[in-house]
């Protein structure tokens, strides 16, 4: 497709002009004639694509989940109002304290005025508007329902948002404690252990052998920290690399839902995500096909959005909801029942809400409980160095100190 500038007149005589993207200039002609606007002028414009990088787009704030939060619940106040779309997305772009999100905005609102509908030009920015986001828009623009559809699109967020924040609050936890034993074993192998290492030389003394473990390690550590620090740095830049591939993402998304503890915890929040996503798609009006497509691509993990293709694969060839979803394995069975319950009775956005709140439940007990379940094996680990550290270095200077009485 290719840009297009016009120059027309409309019904009353007044002179505009845009730009419509289009395959040629004549469906250019056609929809400004179906738009009530007679055309003057028609002509193809070059897009160059600029190369520049600037520090503000690298180091700038983005466009966050707050962010679009806040924008869904203004514009369902300024739509329920009767606030035309561009002076509402005009008004947004002008008050918003995030200067990427004004950005997008005042794009949109281009969109918008060269003749483009709303769910079009908010699909022209994929990394901050997602494809449920736009098909939900779709479904209100169809059934001009607009200021409905900004307000589920609100709440939904809003429960996402507050999921991720409880995830997050719940992980913080063991990564502080794992990073602070990863750091101290770092400061005894550097620092500690060599200095007493030259104590016991001093003596020539038989040691045991959890002394001559710690101090071959830290003899180690010390002799190679330069290539052990690139490896762990080339190693993270490798893993890092390799995760962006399509087959990397997919194994790591897959070996994430397998993890002890947190692998169950983060199953079921993708389930529920997936179950309110299908919920709200389907109760919009967006037809069955096109949801399992839609709630794939929201799924935010290849494998459980590979899972919901194979649904929809299965679903194509004329098969149920529930003989779909039992085949993936990831549902339990009374999801399975209210699923086949919602089918039977007609009311599968209602069951499958439901689902969502029945994992949420779920999700919201085990990350409560988790960091009683996280603290045993944390205090394991540290028991055993606490363990290993005092046979390899108290230990020793007991008998050094017998050999100083003697």
């Amino acid at each position: 497709m290719g840009s297009f500038h016009y120059k027309g007149r409309t019904n009353h005589g007044d002179a505009i002009e845009g730009n419509i993207e289009a395959v040629n200039a004549d469906v250019v002609a056609a929809q400004l004639l179906n738009s009530g606007v007679t055309p003057i002028d028609i002509s193809e414009t070059k897009v160059t694509k600029s190369k520049d990088i600037h520090l503000g787009n690298l180091f700038g704030p983005g466009v966050k989940l707050d962010d679009l939060v806040l924008f869904s619940r203004q514009m369902y106040t300024l739509m329920k109002s009767g606030v035309p779309i561009v002076r509402s997305i005009t008004s947004l772009a002008e008050s918003t304290r995030n200067p990427a999100l004004s950005k997008v905005l005042r794009n949109i609102v281009e969109d918008l005025e060269s003749g483009r509908e709303l769910s079009h030009a908010l699909s022209r920015h994929p990394k901050i508007f997602t494809n449920l986001y736009v098909s939900i828009i779709q479904v209100g623009e169809n059934t001009g329902r607009l200021d409905e559809s900004f307000q589920q699109i609100a709440a939904y967020q809003e429960l996402e948002k507050d999921t991720r924040d409880r995830i997050k609050t719940a992980m913080r936890y063991p990564i502080v404690v794992i990073l602070t034993i990863v750091a101290a074993i770092a400061i005894i192998n550097l620092f500690v252990i060599p200095a007493f290492a030259k104590i016991y030389a001093k003596f020539h003394a038989d040691l045991p052998w959890a002394t001559k473990f710690l101090i071959a390690t830290s003899n180690f550590t010390v002799a190679n920290w330069p290539y052990i620090l690139a490896g762990l740095i080339l190693g993270g830049v490798g893993i890092n690399m390799y995760l962006k591939t399509e087959a990397g993402r997919y194994k790591w998304h897959k070996y994430k839902l397998r993890l002890p503890i947190v692998g169950s915890i983060v199953n079921r929040s993708l389930l529920a995500r997936f179950s309110r996503s299908f919920a709200m798609a389907m109760r919009a009006g967006v037809p069955l096909i096109q949801t399992m497509t839609v709630v794939s691509r929201a799924a935010d993990n290849d494998y459980l959005a590979a899972r919901i293709l194979q649904m929809r694969n299965g679903i194509e060839r004329g098969d149920t909801l529930t003989r779909t979803a039992a085949a993936t394995g990831m549902f339990t069975p009374l999801v399975l029942q209210m699923m086949a319950v919602g089918e039977e009775t007609g009311a599968i956005d209602e069951l499958m809400l439901e689902v969502a709140e029945y994992y949420e439940r779920e999700v919201d007990y085990d990350l409560k409980n988790l960091s009683s379940a996280i603290e045993p094996i944390m205090i394991v680990i540290i028991g055993i160095m606490v363990f290993v550290l005092a046979l390899g270095v108290f230990l020793p200077m007991w008998d050094l100190a017998a050999v100083a009485r003697g």
